[in-house]
This record gives C-alpha cells, structure tokens and sequence, in this order.
C-alpha cells in the first residue's frame, strides 16, 4: 500500500479558466493515537451549496471525524489490522471522541471502535478487506471495490486481516435521524 496520496485539487481562476491548484502528497495526515489508523483529510466544505471559489487549502483544516453543521469532508483513512490493546479498550472509547456530532438516538457501543455520526456517509473500499460491525451483533464483510452508504448508524471498523485495509470516505452533514 501506497503510503503517499497524491491529491490534485482544480479552481477556477479570475479569468474564467481551470487551474490547478494543488498537485503534491497530501499534506494533511494524522496517525490516530492508539489505533494506528492513518487518516489522509483530503478536503472540508463549510456549507452547502459549498463555497468553490478561492485558493485556501480546505484540505488543511482541522476537525474531527464528522464535518462541520452544514458541510462535509473527504478523507482516505487506512485502518490498520485490530490488536488486542485495541479490543481492550472500553467500548465507548472511540463514540466518546464525536461530541455534538453523535446522533440523539443511537445503541450503546458494544466494541471499542463502535461509533455513530449524524451524516450520509459514502465509503468505497479501496484496498483489503474489513468488516462493518453494526448493532446488535450484525457484521457486513467488505473487501476492495465495495461501495457502502451509511445514514447515521452505529458501526465499528474492525479489521481482522493482515494487511491494512484503505477506505475513501465522504461524510455529508445530515438532519436528526
């Protein structure tokens, strides 16, 4: 797996035209501590219809694993295969880092990583394989090519290969469910 993603991000100048922008590595990548997960955010909008107009790198804006109210966020995350420190965690460790942003009504976590976000989430496995715990025991196993869409559901990233598993992922903020 290919450790460096390249992003390429086009604008349209004061004349009219296309442009690039941005064409390099991705500069916003951050290791999550104890998990190992490798998170690439790739671009954030604040609104929708989104702002397109500028040259700000929305790429390197910080925020958490949900977008901002109103907008969304494109992120490549390689999660890497579970360890056993990780199964030991409490199981509300990764739902009690999502704040505001974890729907009003959503089960208890029942695995460490369980965790819900009140947005529309699409998610293309790009590389590996992982399963998708969801509640009540159900598990989807998803491998490269799998395309997902999640609407504010509790759900765990568990994966249980060998090798790291790449997911894109586009999070689009979402009413109440």
């Amino acid at each position: 797996m290919n450790d460096k993603i390249r992003r390429i991000v086009t604008y349209v100048d004061e004349d009219g035209k296309a442009k690039v922008l941005f064409d390099s590595p991705n500069p916003n990548r951050r290791v999550r501590p104890q998990r190992g997960t490798v998170s690439n955010l790739l671009w954030v909008t604040n609104e929708t219809p989104a702002d397109v107009g500028g040259t700000e790198d929305r790429g390197q804006r910080e925020v958490a694993v949900a977008p901002p109210r109103g907008g969304s966020v494109f992120r490549i995350v390689d999660i890497p295969p579970i360890t056993p420190e990780v199964e030991a965690l409490p199981n509300d460790y990764h739902a009690s880092q999502h704040g505001d942003s974890t729907p009003k009504r959503h089960m208890p976590s029942t695995h460490p990583l369980m965790h819900a976000t009140r947005t529309v989430d699409y998610a293309i496995v790009m590389e590996g394989e992982i399963d998708m715990l969801l509640d009540e025991g159900e598990e989807i196993h998803l491998k490269a090519g799998d395309v997902l869409i999640q609407q504010a559901t509790n759900h765990a990233w568990v994966n249980r290969g060998d090798k790291p598993c790449r997911i894109a992922f586009v999070l689009i903020d979402s009413q109440e469910p």
